[in-house]
C-alpha cells in the first residue's frame, strides 16, 4: 500500500445515547487488498488505564470490531456497529468502552497497515 493512500484526515467522537461514534475520515479509501486497521487509543492521563479500539478490515471489508483494555480484558463487537462508504469509516462503539476514564483522559487515533504502525497519535475531536 502507498503511503499516500488511506491516511487518516480528520477523526471524531461523539456520545450518542449508549454508543461512543467514532468516525475515520481518509484520504483515498479503504484498502481493497491486505489488512487495514483504523482505530482510538484511549488512556488517563498518567496511563495507568487504557484502552485501544479498533476496527480491522480485511481486502476491504470489515471483519473485527473490538476493544483491549490495559487489564487484558478483551470485547469484540457485532460488525453491524460499523459502517463504511469510500473515504469513511464509522463505528458505533458501546460508550462503557471510554467509561471510567476521567475528563481530562488523552485520546488520540491510529491506523495500522498490513501488520505495521501507519499512522499513530492522530488527534481526535471530542464532543463527549
Amino acid at each position: 500500500m502507498s503511503s499516500h493512500n488511506a491516511l487518516l484526515k480528520h477523526v471524531s467522537i461523539a456520545a450518542e445515547d449508549t454508543s461512543l461514534v467514532a468516525k475515520f475520515d481518509i484520504d483515498g479509501n479503504i484498502p481493497g487488498q491486505g489488512a487495514y486497521v483504523v482505530g482510538l487509543l484511549a488512556s488517563t492521563p498518567d496511563h495507568s488505564h487504557q484502552r485501544r479500539m479498533g476496527i480491522e478490515f480485511m481486502n476491504g471489508e470489515a471483519v473485527s470490531f473490538y476493544c483491549f483494555s490495559h487489564d487484558g480484558t478483551e470485547e469484540n463487537f457485532d460488525l453491524k456497529g460499523v459502517e463504511h462508504s469510500g473515504n469513511t469509516i464509522t463505528g458505533h462503539f458501546p460508550l462503557s468502552t471510554i467509561m471510567g476514564l476521567a475528563k481530562g483522559h488523552l485520546m488520540t487515533a491510529f491506523s495500522d497497515c498490513d501488520g505495521r504502525d501507519y499512522q499513530a497519535n492522530v488527534p481526535v475531536e471530542e464532543a463527549l
